[in-house]
């Protein structure tokens, strides 16, 4: 045997019994890591679990079915002011949602005036000794439109600040769909159509959140 072949039969590796058991415990390993393994899509509903609580994403899936439920039980703006000036406690237990101060879904068309802080006083015919305002942004306040339906509660969130945010992505949403195709700027003076809920506080000052504008 040649001092080459010497060299190469010292540096062959062996692998022994122990080798093996090593390798196949490894390999058993990493199986079962790969069955345990959920693949998670982008922006795919597991994903927004993952990545914790998007109010915009909530705010997006729950903007439709609260504007058609306000849509669908919106009030004539005359009807309730009657029925508010007549018994407040009877009007609120009719047409609103909620306890004390009661969110309550309206529809009216009057004339804009001007605008302060993106909030516009309305003037409806057959309205006396109301004020009516709808907010236009560009900040949509409140949590009127998530306390709308009466159906989200504070329990489905981790916290108190989820449950605002809830709120607020639900307005952002609001505002994409309905506000965006609206020169919100330039409103004073003309005929609009508006249907959106308002929070109960004084009967004879409404602001409105929209969830319809429509320009005439």
């Amino acid at each position: 045997m040649s001092a080459t072949d010497l060299s190469i039969t010292s540096i062959k590796p062996r692998i022994g019994r122990r080798g093996l058991i090593i390798g196949a415990t490894v390999l058993g390993v990493l199986a079962a890591m790969a069955l345990d393994t959920t693949v998670v899509v982008v922006g795919s509903e597991q994903d927004l679990r993952v990545a914790g609580f998007s109010p915009d994403a909530y705010g997006a899936e729950q903007f439709p079915r609260i504007r058609d439920d306000i849509a669908n039980r919106a009030v004539d703006a005359k009807t309730l002011s009657a029925a508010l000036t007549s018994d407040r406690k009877a009007a609120a237990e009719k047409y609103g949602v909620g306890g004390m101060m009661p969110v309550i879904p309206v529809e009216l068309t009057g004339t804009f005036g001007d605008a302060k802080g993106g909030i516009y006083e309305v003037s409806v015919e057959g309205i006396d000794g109301v004020t009516v305002r709808v907010q236009t942004g560009p900040a949509i306040n409140g949590t009127d439109l998530r306390d709308a339906p009466g159906d989200i509660a504070f329990g489905e969130f981790k916290n108190q600040i989820e449950y605002q945010d809830a709120g607020a992505g639900i307005n952002r949403a609001m505002k994409a769909e309905v506000l965006e195709e609206v020169d919100t700027e330039n409103l004073t003076g003309k005929t609009v159509s508006v249907t959106g809920v308002f929070k109960l506080i004084n009967p004879k000052m409404w602001l409105i959140t929209p969830v319809k504008v429509q320009v005439q």
